[in-house]
């Protein structure tokens, strides 16, 4: 019998309402393993996020939008596919509509393929931080004061700047934080790091692709100035001057269940016109 992980989000009843019709839906056919949060919700047994590779999962089901999928990702150290159903807005990384959910998870569970995205690898001051399956931000920990930092690739000074942040980028990212703030959409396809300073003051400021490969360095460089490290919007930790922040891509990428035959660019023209 197969194994399934379903994560969802937990705060809003019309997911957890949905979860419980899946769960109904899937129990005769396959083993389901529900994250912690969410069999609290239907008073289950669950089974932390972490643990679900080696419990045997074969892929997880993720209901809500793209936060949830992306909070799941980064408790995997090494990822298993993510079937994504949107019980958010637009949605970005969850390609199924509840109305054709359960079709498309018995096409699923006769076999599928799997798309795979880069990750970023963030250490501070030599501690692992979680990956990034979207982006890295860096951002001024107090509103309206202004960061001054220097970007250094594989050793070589890329920038140095005044601004509000920057945004590290993956192509999977460049459709997140990174567009709004000015970045090229990139085709996942490319391995590269999108960087995208936010409100720079400097005219000659742009936006930059570099390849994925690179060491990327961030030092801050004014004295007593706090900057937030934010992680897909799901992890923060607060960096000063003294501390070193390394960027590189990750050994392992985040991973999901392909379900779309219409590609990249179409998802890009019907969920951003």
């Amino acid at each position: 019998m197969k194994k399934i992980g379903i994560i969802s989000r937990c705060d809003r009843d019309e997911v957890i309402s949905f979860v419980k019709d899946i769960v109904k839906y899937l129990e005769p056919k396959t083993e389901l393993l529900l994250e912690t949060k969410t069999a609290e919700k239907l008073a289950m047994k669950g089974t932390p996020i972490s643990e679900m590779r080696k419990l045997g999962a074969e892929f997880v089901i993720s209901l809500g939008g793209d936060g949830t999928v992306l909070r799941g990702i980064q408790k995997m150290d090494n990822p298993l596919p993510v079937l994504g159903i949107n019980m958010g807005t637009i949605g970005f990384l969850v390609d199924v509509s509840p109305e054709d959910a359960f079709e498309v998870i018995d096409k699923v569970l006769s076999g599928f393929e799997v798309e795979e995205r880069a990750r970023l690898c963030l250490r501070m001051n030599g501690e692992k931080l979680p990956p990034a399956t979207n982006e890295v931000v860096i951002i001024t920990a107090n509103p309206a004061k202004m960061l001054s930092y220097k970007i250094s690739v594989d050793g070589a000074i890329l920038e140095e700047l005044r601004a509000d942040g920057v945004v590290f980028a993956t192509p999977t990212g460049s459709t997140a934080y990174a567009m709004s703030a000015g970045g090229p959409i990139i085709d996942p396809r490319v391995d590269g790091t999108v960087i995208v300073p936010l409100a720079p003051f400097k005219l000659s400021a742009r936006p930059w692709v570099i390849p994925a490969a690179s060491e990327i360095q961030i030092e801050l460089t004014l004295p007593k100035k706090e900057a937030v490290v934010v992680i897909d919007g799901q992890f923060t930790r607060n960096i000063r001057e003294e501390d070193r922040v390394f960027i590189t891509k990750a050994d392992k990428p985040a991973r999901f269940v392909k379900t779309r035959k219409d590609g990249f660019y179409e998802k890009v023209r019907s969920k951003l016109a």
